[in-house]
């Protein structure tokens, strides 16, 4: 099975109290929470997707961590990981690779994954026989901010559009962005169908 998940913030303690408010007595008990989900949910042989901001801690601190969390992990460089991932003590063996950006596929997806969002991202236009997309844009960074907020717009106003073909009949531009931000799932990694599913609700997904 393969999860994904964005912005944990690991030992980033300012952000638990400001931003994000996200309760904890904290940063320990925040990690706490964090290793309970990720381990209810992921075994040792699931891929889990890390979409950027994965600790803000030094690196052995950071390394301990990650060794209480199951999976086979892999990262998408986030903003507040380039020093860490540029320690020489940081153990970049625990992930499967460590990337800025990387196209996968997923349950016959073709799945973006950048720790930033996207607007026009490769396979955009892409649908099956049947219509149904066949690209999603996966995404950190942003968190539950007006950013989000003008990135759903975007997706608002992008479906309204539609270009003019040739023959003169009118296509649609598909434009599926999933936000994995870790407070939306509770702190719990989250496979593709689960993501579609919570911003289908939200109407940020066809």
């Amino acid at each position: 099975m393969k999860y994904y998940i964005s912005d944990l913030h690991f030992f980033h303690e300012k952000l638990n109290i400001e931003m994000d408010n996200r309760g904890f007595g904290s940063v320990e008990e925040m990690h706490d929470y964090i290793i309970e989900r990720w381990n209810r949910r992921v075994n040792r042989r699931d891929e889990v997707f890390i979409l950027g901001d994965l600790s803000f801690g030094k690196a052995e601190e950071t390394n301990a961590v990650l060794k209480k969390l199951n999976g086979k992990l892999s990262l998408i460089i986030g903003n507040h990981d380039y020093k860490l991932v540029n320690k020489i003590d940081f153990d970049k063996s625990r992930f499967e690779w460590i990337k800025e950006y990387k196209e996968i596929s997923d349950n016959g997806k073709k799945i973006i994954l950048c720790h930033y969002p996207v607007m026009c991202y490769n396979g955009q236009y892409r649908r099956t026989k049947t219509g149904e997309p066949k690209t999603y844009m996966i995404y950190g960074h942003v968190h539950d901010t007006h950013d989000q907020r003008l990135i759903e717009k975007f997706v608002k106003i992008t479906r309204e559009y539609s270009v003019i073909n040739k023959d003169g009949s009118r296509k649609d531009i598909p434009c599926n962005m999933l936000n994995c931000f870790c407070m939306y799932s509770d702190y719990e990694p989250w496979s593709l169908n689960e993501w579609i599913s919570y911003w289908k609700e939200r109407g940020m997904v066809e």
